[in-house]
């Protein structure tokens, strides 16, 4: 029995020298060194390469992924927000007697639209409109620079990476191309055809854009993850908001006040097109057959606001108010 004894601690010894010590943190991986047949070698837990990260054994493993529908939606979404916000400046230092709006507006059409597909094409895989990704799990995949492991409390473990990869980084290169594109286009045009306006004025667009591409890019890198669940309602609320504002600015009380001027028209479809925008992305139309009727409370807000208008008029309200006494 005593010479059996060191034979089965030499066995037991290849078993334990397999053994490797647990990956802490929630975002901590160890990534493939080498891969022979069947058999992985792995490296020391640490931070995923770029375009990877963890799956349940805590192991880097590449993203091979496609963006789902709703992904593209908040995508879409983020690419809307400088159009948007390029089309509110222009109306709003182009004066009303400038003729140059539509074609500022367009020129705003064509560089975001330049940008995103210049975007898409540099993204993994370059050269191709589709994009590889990583599914989105939880809210925390957003934020992994908050779950870095401290083992001993004293030294911290650094993981973060994109969880995410490239839902967070996609968009900082967009704003870039959206901003260069504008730098290379808009000035010239503006100075162009903006002769309705003085000089102080035609480039205040412009101007206005070098605050609000920073203001969307901070916005990116601490909500991102909150944008994310959260774009849906934020559309419908906005979107509501801006066309009662709208609406009422514009003193429009009856169809015929809507087909009196085209440009009430346009800004009329285009909150519908946002009101239809915010629908599908929260159904994510899993379910035409109930999801597509949803689609029909579109205009339920505009015929809502222009049914009751003629009764909520503040001059009115008085004038009843003071016959009543």
């Amino acid at each position: 029995a005593l010479g059996a004894a060191p034979s089965n601690v030499a066995r037991a010894l290849p078993a334990a020298v397999d053994i490797q010590p647990a990956c802490l943190g929630l975002y901590c991986g160890r990534t493939v060194l080498s891969v022979n047949g069947s058999v992985e070698t792995y490296g020391d837990c640490g931070v995923c390469p770029r375009g990877q990260r963890t799956d349940d054994n805590k192991i880097c493993r590449e993203c091979m992924g496609s963006p789902d529908r709703y992904d593209w939606l908040y995508l879409g979404f983020m690419a809307m927000l400088p159009l948007v916000l390029h089309w509110f400046f222009i109306e709003w230092y182009s004066g009303k007697k400038s003729s140059s709006a539509v074609l500022q507006h367009l020129t705003a059409l064509l560089e975001c639209s330049v940008a995103a597909v210049v975007t898409l094409l540099v993204s993994d895989p370059v050269g191709s409109l589709h994009i590889r990704s990583c599914r989105v799990k939880k809210l925390s995949d957003w934020y992994t620079m908050l779950y870095n492991p401290s083992p001993d409390y004293v030294t911290t473990v650094h993981c973060t990476h994109e969880a995410v990869y490239p839902l967070y980084t996609i968009v900082f290169i967009y704003y870039a191309f959206c901003l260069v594109l504008m730098m290379l286009l808009r000035p010239l045009l503006v100075k162009k055809i903006a002769c309705g306006l003085g000089r102080s004025d035609r480039f205040k667009s412009i101007y206005a854009a070098l605050y609000f591409f920073p203001i969307l890019t901070v916005l990116q890198a601490v909500g991102g993850g909150l944008l994310y669940y959260a774009f849906p309602y934020i559309i419908l609320v906005l979107s509501l908001v801006t066309l009662a504002v709208y609406l009422s600015a514009s003193e429009v009380e009856f169809f015929k006040d809507l087909l009196v001027r085209k440009k009430r028209l346009v800004v009329l479809f285009s909150h519908w097109l946002l009101h239809a925008y915010g629908i599908i992305s929260i159904s994510k139309l899993d379910k035409l057959e109930q999801d597509l009727p949803l689609l029909a409370l579109v205009p339920a807000p505009a015929l809502f606001y222009l049914m009751t208008a003629k009764y909520t008029e503040p001059s009115r309200i008085l004038s009843e108010g003071g016959n009543g006494h």
